[in-house]
């Protein structure tokens, strides 16, 4: 497979999705001559002589003092040592190789003034897989992630670990295992390469593309128990969804109609049918999944901005050979967008539990107690559902918004940050705490539908049910009597996080996240 060409500042959410997912990329030879021209424009600066941040100055609140020229490259090599003070555990390597490849494009517009070889050594780590070992904890999102990527770029400089095709090694170690030997900083580059949103964005970038699994997958199983619990179609009905005008809540409810399409399951009960509504957890889906789908796309496109922004600080303009100072580094839009991708999670799994609690209780369902053929010999879906319940409240605790929170750095010099970096961290593992809450509303929605055979769902929705037991993987069989139920939860949300569900649900195309 070709690599993806990353063009500075015009990179897709889908390019960027690929790379987390584990593309090769490459950066645009394009780049190359607004880079030179930057570097050019930066030993321009210097030879003027005039105190200028970043390149001969002191950093944050130490700005005022003058380095001399002859310091200049032990001042870059200080920035990276002095601010490598992350901890925690290392960001896992699919996101750090992310945020690498989001600094790569960043530095390849030209207004950050390193040296091409710089650049030709990020890529070439990237190529050779040689993914810095980075402490996930340490950011504030502003100004920059400072600490997460002086990790990043202290092995650049043959200092630090990265994680290699053959492990862990040290920095100089890993670098000579694909040919490379560390590279001496410039004047400015430490800075370039340390400043800057890339560390938070990789994270809320993640984020999203996990949350777009998340909401494909609840919708798919917020069907299936609607048919499950012999729930009505008449919510999902176009004419009320146009009347409100929402994009997101008419998607939604388009896409429940096609799922449930054909039902035998829906058709048995049309007529003579005691319920006049059924709870919100079925009637209202259109309206909190459309929310979330709006949400999340508002979401990405504040991160495909910022992606492809450029949010150093001082920035250099080669065409007036300037630099300007500014706060292009301050992470307030990807805390913003974090903060509602972590709302969203928040609120799919929220409804998902609902609609599990709904299906076990027979005073709310036509179904056996706890979905068991023997209720009190045995507990059948009692515990799941209070798993998912734990689940839910754990993310309702982790939703609370980041971006609101805000503490004085660097002696009051940077008096307020954006908090974007955990802001955006927590996101990937709410999306895997939603998705087991989505894996076990799966098999409970099977095991409805299997109460009410002969009778049998529409087309995608049986696809859906025969992928949960498709003999022939060892996927999960229906629940006679109590087992072990781990294994089965495994199972449920392998199917889950693999995307396997849009997939069973075939000829149903489902609203998307990212187009």
């Amino acid at each position: 497979m070709s690599p993806i060409i990353l063009k500075p500042g015009a990179v897709s959410l889908a390019d960027w999705r690929a790379i987390y997912r584990g593309a090769a990329l490459a950066l645009d030879p394009a780049a190359r001559p607004a880079v030179e021209a930057s570097a050019k424009a930066v030993a321009s600066i210097l030879a003027k002589g005039a105190p200028v941040y970043g390149i001969n100055t002191g950093f944050g609140k130490l700005a005022s003092v003058k380095i001399e020229n002859h310091d200049l490259e032990q001042l870059q090599r200080n920035i990276v040592l002095s601010h490598s003070a992350g901890v925690g555990e290392p960001m896992p390597v699919n996101v750090a190789r992310l945020m690498m490849a989001l600094k790569l494009a960043s530095l390849g517009v030209g207004a950050s003034g390193v040296q091409p070889r710089t650049l030709d050594m990020l890529e070439a780590m990237l190529k050779h897989d040689i993914v810095p070992v980075i402490p996930s904890q340490g950011s504030v999102g502003a100004s920059g992630d400072l600490a997460p990527l002086s990790h990043m770029t202290s092995v650049m400089i043959g200092v630090g670990e990265a994680f290699t095709p053959t492990g862990r090694l040290p920095a100089v170690e890993a670098l000579k295992s694909a040919g490379l030997v560390p590279i001496t900083l410039g004047a400015k580059e430490g800075l370039a390469l340390l400043n800057g949103t890339q560390f938070s964005t990789a994270f809320a970038l993640a984020g999203l593309f996990e949350a777009e699994v998340l909401f494909q997958a609840a919708v798919v199983t917020g069907a299936l128990t609607t048919d499950g619990a012999k729930g009505s179609n008449t919510p999902f009905d176009p004419r009320i969804h146009a009347l409100r005008k929402h994009q997101g809540q008419i998607e939604a409810a388009d896409t429940y109609r096609a799922l449930m399409e054909g039902s035998a399951i829906r058709a048995s009960h049309l007529v003579n049918d005691s319920r006049v509504q059924d709870p919100y957890c079925l009637r209202c889906q259109p309206q909190v999944m459309g929310a979330c789908l709006d949400l999340l796309r508002k979401a990405a496109g504040f991160l495909a901005t910022e992606a492809n922004g450029v949010s150093d600080n001082p920035l250099i303009f080669p065409e007036d050979n300037e630099a300007l100072s500014g706060g292009n580094f301050h992470a307030e839009p990807v805390a913003f967008a974090a903060d509602m991708i972590a709302m969203a999670i928040c609120e799919i799994g929220s409804l998902a539990e609902r609609r599990l609690a709904m299906l076990i209780d027979p005073a709310l369902s036509c179904l056996p107690a706890f979905l068991t053929p023997k209720p009190g010999l045995n507990s059948g879906f009692m515990i799941p559902q209070v798993t998912a319940a734990a689940l839910v409240s754990e993310n309702k605790q982790r939703a609370f918004p980041a971006s609101v929170d805000s503490i004085p750095t660097s002696a009051n010099q940077e008096d307020h940050v954006s908090m974007a970096a955990h802001g955006a961290r927590r996101l990937t593992s709410m999306a895997e705490t939603a998705q087991s809450v989505i894996a076990i509303e799966l098999l409970a929605a099977a095991q409805a539908c299997d109460f009410l055979a002969p009778l049998t769902s529409s087309a995608p929705l049986e696809a859906v049910r025969k992928r949960v037991r498709k003999r022939v993987r060892n996927e999960v069989p229906r629940l006679e009597d109590d087992r072990y139920f781990y294994p089965d939860i495994q199972k449920a949300l392998h199917i889950v996080r693999s995307g396997a569900l849009a997939e069973a649900a075939k000829g149903v195309k489902l609203p998307e996240v990212i187009a």
